[in-house]
């Protein structure tokens, strides 16, 4: 089997595809595609525990802690310990990282509106279900893997 006839080779190449736009946009903003998807996970107003990020994310957590560093160094983000539980870290934005959130947010939508421009709805209607199969098919592949 070629790799062009695999699944994961199609949704491989677009999401690099997607990844590279988002990260030479993002660095016209002094951001990277990873710190913009982080901004846009968390809450604005209470923020949002360390701990629910990178499974939002779909990212290991050693991964995010190397990101939420990084965004911390650049004054994206703060560190606020939970006052009635000591052991929960939430992550809040900074007033830079409210902005960078915007921009980020601005980019995904323009680029959505893009496809959905462009891409017939049908079209779209049978990527999202395609999609959607592939991610409760891939779940249950592992668990029969995982589970022998």
């Amino acid at each position: 089997m070629k790799p062009q006839e695999t699944v994961d080779y199609h949704i491989k190449c677009a999401w690099l595809c997607i990844s590279n736009l988002y990260n030479q946009i993002a660095e016209k903003h002094e951001l990277t595609q990873s710190t913009g998807f982080v901004l846009m996970n968390i809450d604005d107003k209470s923020g949002t525990p360390a701990t629910k990020i990178a499974p939002m994310m779909g990212m290991k957590a050693t991964s995010l802690s190397r990101i939420l560093k990084r965004m911390e160094e650049d004054q994206l983000i703060c560190r606020k310990q939970d006052e009635s539980d000591g052991r929960l870290v939430y992550i809040h934005l900074t007033e830079v990282g409210r902005e960078k959130k915007k921009v980020a947010k601005k980019v995904v939508r323009e680029f959505n509106q893009y496809i959905l421009d462009n891409v017939q709805r049908k079209h779209l209607d049978s990527f999202f279900t395609v999609m959607e199969s592939i991610g409760d098919l891939t779940e249950e592949y592992r668990n029969l893997k995982i589970a022998k």
